[in-house]
């Protein structure tokens, strides 16, 4: 009977599956917006490496530069690391899946009412989606899909890229690099971005 009261709904609050779907819903941001600051103040180290002032990285970053040299006065202790490479044709992991997701990206901008990859993308975009294995091949599959489709009106250079990202992805290199796979992932995104839309 006690058991029964409990669960009883009472009029005019919320069930508890809803609060529960609300409260997923506010984490995902929350989230996503810790990963994001993460993911600037590994981008402001990158940045520095490069030999960027404070001042250049504040206005890139469109922060204050005491908070740009709070960021980098906590990492001046750790070990230096070599600049990040940008080249396109790096192998690792977080790299190809970078440039795969900038390829996507395209794709659904290019063709968004009609592209079979919008859906992945935008929930990578908004970190409802992780780069699994598994999520990874599921766009790759809809790229594949989308690449078929829209074979007429796409510039030669996507297949090529696809092509390319995809035999890396089958076959990855062991190399081991000290920059976080988010920021390679994030880099890569958007030379990628960058090259085809060129």
């Amino acid at each position: 009977m006690e058991h029964e009261e409990s669960t009883h709904q009472v009029p005019g609050t919320l069930t508890e599956e809803q609060a529960e779907r609300v409260l997923a819903g506010m984490n995902e941001v929350i989230r996503a917006g810790e990963e994001m600051r993460r993911l600037r103040a590994e981008m402001i180290r990158v940045l520095a490496g490069f030999g960027w002032t404070q001042e250049r990285i504040a206005q890139l970053t469109d922060m204050s530069q005491p908070a740009v040299s709070k960021q980098m006065a906590k990492h001046k202790a750790d070990e230096p690391r070599p600049p990040m490479g940008v080249s396109l044709g790096q192998r690792d992991i977080p790299w190809l899946e970078g440039r795969l997701w900038g390829l996507a990206e395209v794709i659904s901008e290019t063709f968004h009412e009609t592209a079979r990859c919008t859906r992945c993308v935008n929930a990578l975009a908004r970190g409802k989606k992780r780069f699994t294995p598994q999520n990874v091949d599921e766009l790759r599959r809809l790229i594949e899909d989308d690449l078929r489709l829209h074979r007429a009106e796409l510039p030669g250079g996507f297949q090529a890229a696809y092509d390319e990202i995809s035999r890396g992805l089958d076959l990855p290199s062991k190399a081991t690099t000290t920059t976080s796979a988010s920021v390679r992932r994030a880099v890569a995104h958007r030379i990628q971005r960058d090259l085809l839309r060129r």
